[in-house]
């Protein structure tokens, strides 16, 4: 029972009131064995694979159909990687490969993990706005970003594999689909979700550092871009698992 719990037994709904969504690049080569065996890396060029860092102030969390006033508003950090799964109908999905999760709320960590596999813990998150930047940082996580929006026509981070922000876009969560592996059973499950809104608007990222990237084997990540949404209606349809077939 408490297995079948786990694998997002309903449909839940949220209102995101800003998603901030940091892309990280490296060579392929490092996060290959990071990802488990049904799953291929989403890479840029056959060369760059990517870390999405996600942090996301979500209002009235809740199963479909739930009155507003039965959710929970939470911030949500989400770490992931990009990744591509062909399906048992030879359909390719793209999507993100789940890290780990953290929130601001212990209710939130609690039905997180009850009800999904994304590896909730909680952790304390500031948010301070001032006339040119806002920052968002976590002492326990050991965590702070500080940026602004900025316009289209603004330079890519330094460093960063693509041309223009256009070509960035391709990679800047979030995803139609996120992925969880249970290599014993060798069972994929599959969580969709629905967004609208959907409209990354470029940051200028001031000063950043995560520390949880020093803890994955990879060296040097790449600022490879920065977005930001608002005001973005979200679903995340019912879990649906198929054994993987290599």
């Amino acid at each position: 029972m408490f297995s079948f719990l786990k694998k997002h037994p309903f449909t839940v709904e949220a209102f995101f009131e800003h998603s901030v969504v940091l892309t990280f690049a490296v060579p392929k080569a490092q996060l290959e064995a990071i990802i488990p065996e049904c799953l291929a890396l989403d890479t840029f060029q056959d060369q760059w694979a990517f870390v999405a860092i996600a942090l996301v102030q979500t209002k009235g969390l809740r199963p479909k159909g739930f009155p507003i006033f039965m959710g929970n508003d939470f911030f949500l950090i989400g770490y992931r990687i990009f990744v591509r799964y062909t399906n048992n109908a030879g359909k390719r999905l793209r999507g993100l490969y789940i890290l780990k999760s953290e929130t601001d709320k212990r209710k939130m960590e609690y039905l997180g993990n009850l009800f999904t596999q994304y590896n909730y813990s909680t952790t304390d998150i500031t948010q301070q706005q001032t006339p040119s930047e806002l920052v968002i940082q976590s002492k326990q996580s050991d965590f702070r970003l500080a940026f602004r929006e900025i316009t289209i026509d603004a330079t890519l981070p330094q460093g960063s594999p693509f041309a223009d922000w256009k070509e960035a876009r391709q990679f800047a969560g979030p995803l139609p689909n996120t992925f969880t592996y249970d290599a014993q059973r060798k069972e994929v499950l599959i969580i969709e979700g629905l967004r609208k809104n959907w409209t990354p608007k470029p940051l200028q990222v001031f000063d950043y550092h995560f520390a949880f990237l020093e803890t994955l084997p990879i060296e040097k990540p790449i600022l490879a871009n920065a977005f930001i949404m608002h005001n973005i209606p979200y679903t995340w349809k019912k879990g649906r698992t198929e054994i993987w077939k290599p």
